[in-house]
């Protein structure tokens, strides 16, 4: 039996694994998957693939893309969700902030610096046109730590999965504006390159494992009532996440996405073009 161990955001995503998990499919070929939840996101969990207290971890497109090119010692095995992340972007419930154009010059509540919600946060002041350089940050660590920051006023932003969040539209926690999607599929599944080089096969049937499973969700007549009951989301705010959302169900590779990826990174000025020499060696 091999172990391994591995990260996730707890959030609808993730689901395969968790079923997987508790079905008993990797026991099933030798893997013993220890899950852990990562309520601080992509930024915790690149934390974890340094400090070697994770072997894998499913995580942000951008966020785990960046890290390695400016040296994480990791690869990307493959891509998960193949569609988009939805990015709600939220505001403190009695704020008299009504549009997006008054985001300018506040501060943005993040997980962690490298988490998707300090990445994010560049794209939509690219998309807005406002001076990046002057983006001020609030890291506080978790989705709770943004909701306390919105309502203390430590932040005047908070961009998050709108999904995740609309319990706490409903409960006046916070208030949606608005959305940022990425242009790129949003979550990969990463591993520590000595993980890699010890267990490829394991790794390669562990991918087919989910990637079978997330094709079984997807399909399953019941998986609306199974992920409102689980993640305490509305009936219709579970179907239109479905309607959204496609996992990577065959492990067909989306190199592209990379390009388009690494384009924005350095367009954003997060990573320099130097770093993104021979990208592919880099994380695949």
């Amino acid at each position: 039996m091999v172990g391994l161990k591995i990260g996730g955001v707890p959030e609808h995503f993730n689901l395969p694994w968790r079923m997987a998990i508790e079905e008993g499919r990797f026991r099933e070929e030798g893997i013993q998957l220890h899950w852990s939840d990562m309520g601080g996101g992509t930024g915790q969990m690149i934390r974890g693939l340094e400090n070697k207290s994770l072997d894998v971890a499913v995580l942000l497109t951008e966020g785990i893309t960046k890290s390695i090119l400016q040296g994480l010692d990791a690869k990307i095995i493959q891509v998960y969700v193949t569609t988009p992340l939805h990015w709600g972007i939220h505001v403190p419930f009695d704020s008299d902030i009504e549009v997006v154009d008054q985001l300018e010059d506040q501060t943005f509540a993040i997980s962690r610096q490298g988490s998707g919600s300090h990445l994010m946060s560049y794209v939509k002041a690219s998309q807005e046109g406002w001076d990046a350089s002057k983006l001020k940050f609030n890291v506080v660590g978790d989705v709770y730590g943004g909701l306390w920051a919105l309502q203390n006023n430590e932040a005047q932003a908070f961009l998050w999965e709108k999904y995740t969040t609309h319990p706490y539209t409903e409960q006046k926690k916070c208030r949606y504006i608005g959305e940022v999607v990425t242009p790129w599929p949003c979550f990969v599944i990463a591993v520590r390159n000595e993980v890699y080089e010890e267990h490829k096969d394991v790794l390669n049937t562990m991918c087919r494992i989910v990637n079978n499973k997330a094709s079984e969700v997807k399909k399953n007549e019941n998986v609306v009532d199974l992920i409102s009951w689980r993640y305490n989301l509305r009936h219709g705010q579970v179907e239109n996440w479905l309607n959204e959302t496609d996992w990577n169900y065959s492990g067909i590779e989306y190199p592209l996405a990379f390009e388009k990826t690494i384009s924005y990174l350095i367009k954003l000025g997060l990573i320099e073009e130097s770093e993104s020499e021979n990208w592919r060696s880099k994380l695949f």
